[in-house]
């Protein structure tokens, strides 16, 4: 079956990649680099260790918790966003392991800063002993 292109005007048949087509080609940013690299793998670990796997927010029973002791969907969230202070990318008082909702609410800025830095110190602390 043909079919028209609207790239080159022409008549192909369809499923053909006209030439024509532009390529869409994302070039990374040095945070989608840093995001890929062997140092952060390997600190979203040691934080995911440090809090046990779980997220930091449903264990206090705050900000609509569903489930105490959930340990799915979790991602570890840049307390203070790495376009602000690109130094504190690997400090561990600024990471935090949340899950997926509450790391959406933080991304927001509904969940507050200092909150989520006062118990990154907490368990900082709890590590430390």
């Amino acid at each position: 079956m043909l079919k028209s292109c609207s790239y080159c005007g022409g008549i192909h048949k369809r499923g053909y990649q006209c030439p024509s087509k532009p390529k869409r080609v994302k070039q990374p940013t040095y945070i989608d680099k840093f995001r890929w690299s062997r140092r952060w793998r390997t600190k979203a670990i040691q934080i995911n260790e440090r809090d046990k796997y779980l997220c930091q927010i449903c264990i206090r029973k705050l900000f609509n918790t569903v489930q105490q002791y959930n340990f799915t969907d979790l991602e570890v969230h840049h307390i203070i966003p790495i376009v602000e202070d690109w130094d504190k990318r690997l400090e561990d008082e600024n990471l935090i392991c949340l899950c997926a909702y509450h790391h959406k609410m933080a991304e927001r800025g509904e969940i507050d800063k200092q909150l989520l830095l006062g118990i990154a110190k907490e368990q900082e602390r709890k590590n430390a002993i």
